[in-house]
């Protein structure tokens, strides 16, 4: 009765809201734990290439966790339990963390948080595409994937401010304790609010078979998306260089603070931006938008080659970063829900998780090595050359008949 007096849009449906909410509260815990974690790992003996090691692996070792997720969902028909036992798992990592004392044990715990993320993205995200009423169409896959990431950013929003804020009365363990209560919440409102879309059949096809059931411009479409991911890097890799740059001038504990709060400037231009882009999406070529947030990517990573040492250009470079996040997210998901048909749409989800944390892994682990063994320079100037071939190869896509 609620959703009905609110007289929503027809793509607005219960389930859109409730799988929001969750990703709410489920980025509010997790941004709260990325926020910190950078300080952190310097607190426990770590490094950058330690930080990015953890960051790369962490994606990588759910890669395959994704696909057989998202296989399984489309197998079974069922895409609610496996995307709650992934909120579930990631709110036990997080609460691990609060009783780490080296980098390994670190690790292990964000291993396991990720493991969470791995086996509910690629379910989550086919819930939603399958939540759409059939009288709708496709049409609004933008704007509904662009509403869900909107939501998913006010948590990433709260979740530094909230950190930068407790940081004041607590310590680092207690701030990410108190992280894990917001994950906690996300598993009980998709428990609880979210209900399965009923399909029209079940693909009761093996994992190889429904694999190769992916459509031709669903692969092509992968290649681009994984050239742009082996070069963009852990957010938190760019946090712990914004310390860096910061703390000659203003000490460790100011730049700390300072790149908390440009991290949640970054979440809150993400989260304002999502929506209308996604709207945008709905009206041109997805392509052609990926390319330019691909593209802005790689120029502000290039921007790092110039040092900046001040708040307000370190500012800017957040908000550049958050417009091309706002930007590639969920047009990603909404263009691989335009070329995905139903059946094999939870594999094609997981298929895409796979590809971004094999790239996650590659571009976090060779900026880590770079930086650490060479010059945080060419880490950047790594990850900004290969985000422009993504965006090249994006382009080209867009303007050929590949993506028709």
């Amino acid at each position: 009765m609620m959703f009905k007096r609110l007289a929503m849009p027809p793509w607005l449906n219960k389930n859109i809201v409730a799988l929001g909410f969750t990703s709410l509260f489920s980025d509010l815990g997790h941004e709260m734990t990325t926020a910190l974690l950078p300080a952190f790992i310097i607190s426990i003996g770590g490094s950058p290439s330690i930080l990015g090691f953890i960051e790369g692996c962490s994606d990588a070792a759910t890669s395959f966790v994704k696909i057989i997720a998202g296989w399984y969902s489309d197998y079974t028909g069922k895409r609610k339990p496996i995307a709650a036992l992934g909120y579930l798992t990631t709110a036990l990592g997080v609460g691990m963390l609060t009783f780490t004392k080296t980098w390994p044990q670190v690790f292990f715990a964000r291993i396991i948080a990720w493991m969470g993320k791995g086996f509910r993205k690629p379910a989550r995200d086919a819930l939603l595409a399958d939540s759409i009423p059939s009288d709708v169409g496709t049409q609004y896959y933008g704007r509904i994937y662009g509403f869900h990431r909107a939501m998913d950013s006010i948590g990433a929003i709260g979740g530094p401010a909230l950190a930068a804020l407790l940081m004041g009365y607590c310590s680092l363990r207690t701030t990410l304790f108190i992280s894990f209560f917001p994950e906690l919440i996300a598993f009980f409102i998709i428990l609880f609010f979210v209900t399965d879309s009923p399909k029209k059949e079940s693909a009761r096809h093996g994992l190889f078979e429904s694999a190769l059931a992916l459509p031709y411009p669903f692969i092509m479409f992968l290649i681009a998306v994984c050239i742009f991911g082996i070069g963009n890097f852990a957010m938190s890799l760019f946090m712990l260089r914004a310390i860096e740059l910061l703390t000659p001038t203003h000490g460790a504990a100011a730049a700390r603070g300072i790149t908390i709060m440009c991290y949640a400037l970054y979440n809150l231009i993400y989260a304002a931006g999502s929506l209308p882009l996604g709207y945008l999406g709905d009206l041109i070529n997805k392509r052609i938008l990926l390319a330019i947030g691909y593209a802005l990517t790689a120029a502000t990573y290039a921007c790092f080659l110039f040092n900046p040492t001040s708040i307000i250009p370190i500012a800017l470079l957040f908000i550049l970063a958050g417009i091309g996040v706002a930007i590639t997210d969920g047009t990603e998901r909404a263009t691989a829900a335009e070329l995905l048909p139903e059946q094999v749409r939870g594999t094609g989800f997981g298929s895409l998780s796979f590809i971004q944390g094999i790239g996650d892994f590659a571009s976090s682990v060779m900026v880590g090595l770079l930086w650490t063994y060479v010059s945080a320079m060419y880490g950047f100037l790594y990850a900004s050359i290969t985000c422009f071939l993504g965006a090249a190869c994006m382009l080209y896509i867009a303007a050929s008949k590949i993506s028709r």
